[in-house]
Protein backbone atom coordinates (compact mmCIF):
# COMPACT_ATOMS: atom_id res chain seq x y z
CA UNK A 1 0.00 0.00 0.00
CA UNK A 2 1.46 3.60 -1.09
CA UNK A 3 1.85 6.03 1.67
CA UNK A 4 -1.15 8.69 1.90
CA UNK A 5 0.37 12.14 2.18
CA UNK A 6 -1.11 14.80 3.72
CA UNK A 7 -0.55 18.98 4.22
CA UNK A 8 1.29 18.91 7.19
CA UNK A 9 1.09 22.56 8.00
CA UNK A 10 -1.50 24.89 6.54
CA UNK A 11 -0.20 27.53 4.02
CA UNK A 12 3.32 25.90 3.41
CA UNK A 13 4.11 23.47 0.85
CA UNK A 14 4.90 20.93 3.50
CA UNK A 15 3.53 17.25 3.37
CA UNK A 16 3.93 14.59 5.69
CA UNK A 17 3.06 11.09 5.63
CA UNK A 18 4.14 7.75 7.80
CA UNK A 19 3.57 4.06 7.84
CA UNK A 20 5.62 0.81 9.70
CA UNK A 21 7.24 2.96 12.23
CA UNK A 22 8.91 5.53 9.51
CA UNK A 23 8.19 9.18 8.87
CA UNK A 24 8.17 10.85 5.30
CA UNK A 25 8.08 14.18 4.49
CA UNK A 26 7.89 16.44 1.54
CA UNK A 27 8.67 20.04 0.81
CA UNK A 28 8.79 22.35 -2.17
CA UNK A 29 11.38 24.39 -2.37
CA UNK A 30 11.99 27.76 -4.91
CA UNK A 31 14.47 30.65 -5.27
CA UNK A 32 12.13 33.56 -4.72
CA UNK A 33 8.58 33.87 -3.14
CA UNK A 34 7.21 32.35 0.18
CA UNK A 35 8.18 28.84 1.97
CA UNK A 36 11.33 27.57 1.57
CA UNK A 37 14.48 28.63 -0.34
CA UNK A 38 17.02 26.80 -2.09
CA UNK A 39 17.32 24.43 -5.29
CA UNK A 40 13.79 24.71 -6.48
CA UNK A 41 11.86 21.37 -6.67
CA UNK A 42 10.31 18.72 -3.78
CA UNK A 43 12.56 17.63 -1.58
CA UNK A 44 11.75 13.92 0.29
CA UNK A 45 13.68 13.15 3.40
CA UNK A 46 12.64 9.67 5.89
CA UNK A 47 13.13 8.96 9.62
CA UNK A 48 12.63 6.24 11.69
CA UNK A 49 9.64 6.96 14.37
CA UNK A 50 10.93 6.12 17.33
CA UNK A 51 14.35 7.83 17.19
CA UNK A 52 15.13 11.31 17.94
CA UNK A 53 17.40 11.48 15.02
CA UNK A 54 17.64 13.89 11.84
CA UNK A 55 16.02 13.40 8.47
CA UNK A 56 17.84 12.21 5.93
CA UNK A 57 17.29 13.64 2.57
CA UNK A 58 16.47 11.31 -0.28
CA UNK A 59 18.61 10.76 -3.03
CA UNK A 60 17.50 12.25 -6.07
CA UNK A 61 16.19 15.05 -4.24
CA UNK A 62 14.92 17.88 -5.66
CA UNK A 63 12.74 16.04 -7.76
CA UNK A 64 10.62 18.04 -10.36
CA UNK A 65 7.02 16.94 -9.75
CA UNK A 66 5.37 16.09 -6.62
CA UNK A 67 4.39 12.53 -7.77
CA UNK A 68 8.68 11.75 -8.34
CA UNK A 69 9.25 12.64 -4.93
CA UNK A 70 6.03 10.62 -3.79
CA UNK A 71 7.23 7.77 -5.81
CA UNK A 72 10.82 8.07 -4.60
CA UNK A 73 9.43 8.41 -1.14
CA UNK A 74 7.45 4.63 -1.46
CA UNK A 75 10.16 2.96 -3.08
CA UNK A 76 12.59 4.09 -0.02
CA UNK A 77 9.73 2.94 2.60
CA UNK A 78 9.34 -0.74 0.71
CA UNK A 79 13.45 -1.20 1.16
CA UNK A 80 13.40 0.05 4.85
CA UNK A 81 10.34 -2.35 5.49
CA UNK A 82 11.77 -5.26 3.20
CA UNK A 83 13.19 -8.93 5.19
CA UNK A 84 16.18 -7.48 3.96
CA UNK A 85 16.51 -4.82 5.99
CA UNK A 86 15.20 -6.39 8.84
CA UNK A 87 18.13 -9.09 9.00
CA UNK A 88 20.14 -6.03 9.07
CA UNK A 89 18.58 -5.17 12.29
CA UNK A 90 16.68 -2.75 11.19
CA UNK A 91 18.12 0.80 10.67
CA UNK A 92 20.01 0.67 7.06
CA UNK A 93 23.37 2.30 6.55
CA UNK A 94 22.60 6.17 5.45
CA UNK A 95 25.15 5.68 2.62
CA UNK A 96 22.87 2.13 1.55
CA UNK A 97 19.51 4.07 1.67
CA UNK A 98 20.66 7.45 0.00
CA UNK A 99 22.30 5.30 -2.70
CA UNK A 100 18.99 3.18 -3.37
CA UNK A 101 16.66 6.10 -3.95
CA UNK A 102 19.24 7.98 -6.00
CA UNK A 103 19.29 5.00 -8.73
CA UNK A 104 15.72 4.35 -8.67
CA UNK A 105 14.05 7.65 -8.10
CA UNK A 106 13.84 8.36 -12.04
CA UNK A 107 11.74 5.42 -12.68
CA UNK A 108 9.32 6.61 -10.58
Amino acid sequence: MALQFYRAIEHMEVWSASRDGFSFVITHGSRAGRGFRGQPGYVASWRPLDQSRGAIKIGGSPFTTFAEAEGACNIMLKHLTSDEAKRRQGSPSRSAARNLVGRGAGEC
